[in-house]
């Protein structure tokens, strides 16, 4: 590290931040893809508040900024407009690496759809709905942001293409058992 010997303080101060931080960052990203890992603990909660402040964040924040102080030094003259670059290159490392966290996180959510959950929905019959349970008939419901095409059938008369109606229960077959909604 000869050439930070005659360097200016803020090059160096760039650097001696930029190599552990790094260093840091390879570990703990690599050992993942190592599979070395194994005696790894959850100690944050995606959700806590104190996620904004997690360990990885702030180390996110600081290659963000010393990377950035050293991929900009000789071109910004003024240290103090140098230090603020360096400091926005840190916030959108830190809000970039936070975002696709979160997205990751969501990924591990169990979305499964739980054809129970439509009991009480309303819906839109999308095929007719032959009367007295003769046959099925085809409904949409949004559920969870979701639209769902399900299978329904009437215990009354019958349901048009484009009537509104209520899931009121489920037979033995999972198939809706729907009324109109009026």
């Amino acid at each position: 590290m000869d050439f930070l010997h005659n360097a200016d303080i803020y090059l160096k101060g760039f650097w001696y931040l930029a190599i552990p931080v790094s260093i840091l960052f390879l570990i703990i990203n690599g050992l993942p893809l190592l599979d070395l890992d194994s005696i790894d603990t959850d100690v944050e909660h995606p959700d806590s508040p104190s996620d904004l402040l997690s360990f990885r964040n702030i180390l996110n924040f600081l290659l963000g900024l010393s990377w950035g102080g050293i991929a900009f030094y000789s071109t910004v003259q003024n240290k103090a407009l140098l230090i603020i670059v360096a400091i926005v290159i840190g916030l959108i490392f830190f809000y970039t690496f936070k975002y696709f966290i979160q997205q990751f996180l969501k990924l591990q959510e169990d979305n499964t759809f739980d054809i129970a959950r439509t009991i009480g929905q309303l819906g839109e019959a999308y095929l007719r709905i032959p009367p007295d349970g003769t046959g099925t008939g085809k409904v949409h419901i949004l559920m969870d942001g979701r639209l769902h095409e399900l299978d329904a059938m009437t215990e009354g008369k019958e349901i048009s293409t484009g009537e509104k109606i209520e899931v009121i229960g489920l037979n033995d077959k999972n198939i809706l058992i729907v009324k109109p909604k009026y």
